[in-house]
């Protein structure tokens, strides 16, 4: 895979210049495993802003192409069980966005980052008129033919070469996607072009104050190394930023709007003995410390 490599000077959410930014440690281009001094890779620097506590990689690998990490068929993607759609999927989040919105029937919603329509569809049946953009074609054929989706509703596009309406959705859906965005800031601000004012964007996004990649820092450190476990910017999923509310807070005082809900949660816990599971989960559920943020902003 082709890589461009781009010199982080200023934090993509707060604008703090590299004078704030401390360097937590370096990230291979694969899974690192236990013992990343036993792996050979191309390694950047992983780099926390002190001014919001945003981290991201400096240098920042870019892709050729989006579809270099996405073009792939969805079973490469996500494991088995992710296809399946219960009735609780993505409930959690309709019901708090109905509630901060006095929602009526036929509100119009915008998932972005579709991926294989589970959020549509779970959207569609409460009630809301939805679209989706999706930039993965494999993504979204599975999406229209797996859940008879109008293709009209299913739009073949990345959020950079989206061109929607402005001030048309009541709510809009960042399920797992900001992350994976070169320009984070520029895709809120663009989304927030697109919605009504006073209407919602929900985003879940990795929480750069997770508990548990803390601890596995603390253990690289411990083995003599200088690598840490925050980021995946060059291997599955792809992810390149982690959030800290401090994050959303200095970028909404410029981008015109205002943080009306959030909330951590803890997730799935991994390669650490279930044992500790009960009592790392109840530190992280008191601490804030879990591995998502999930956050509500409101358009002013």
């Amino acid at each position: 895979m082709n890589y461009s490599f781009h010199q982080v000077t200023s934090c993509n959410m707060c604008d703090a210049s590299d004078t704030a930014f401390k360097v937590m440690g370096q990230r291979l281009n694969c899974s690192q495993g236990l013992n990343p001094k036993g792996k050979t890779g191309i390694a950047v620097s992983v780099i926390k802003c002190n001014s919001c506590n945003l981290i991201f990689s400096s240098p920042r690998p870019e892709p050729r192409s989006i579809s270099d990490h996405y073009d792939m068929e969805p079973s490469e993607y996500w494991k088995e069980e992710y296809f399946t759609i219960d009735e609780s999927y993505f409930l959690h989040e309709i019901n708090k966005a109905k509630e901060l919105l006095n929602f009526q029937n036929g509100m119009k919603a915008l998932d972005i980052g579709g991926g294989i329509g589970k959020a549509h569809v779970a959207l569609t049946n409460h009630g809301f008129d939805t679209t989706s953009i999706e930039p993965s074609a494999s993504f979204r054929e599975l999406a229209i033919s797996k859940h008879k989706i109008p293709e009209n509703k299913f739009i073949l596009s990345s959020i950079e070469d989206a061109d929607l309406n402005e001030n048309n959705y009541d709510f809009i859906t960042f399920g797992a996607v900001l992350e994976h965005l070169n320009n984070p800031s520029e895709s809120i601000a663009k989304a927030m072009s697109w919605l009504k004012p006073g209407g919602l964007i929900q985003i879940e996004v990795p929480s750069s104050k997770h508990l548990i990649a803390k601890l596995y820092n603390w253990y690289f450190k411990l083995r003599g190394t200088n690598y840490v476990t925050n980021l995946s910017p060059m291997h599955e999923p792809y992810h390149l930023y982690e959030f800290g509310m401090e994050s959303f807070q200095k970028h909404a005082t410029q981008n015109n709007y205002k943080i009306a809900h959030f909330e951590y949660m803890v997730c799935s816990i991994y390669n650490i003995p279930s044992l500790l599971h009960p009592v790392l989960r109840q530190i992280m559920a008191a601490t804030d410390t879990g591995m998502q943020l999930s956050i509500w902003l409101r358009k002013n």
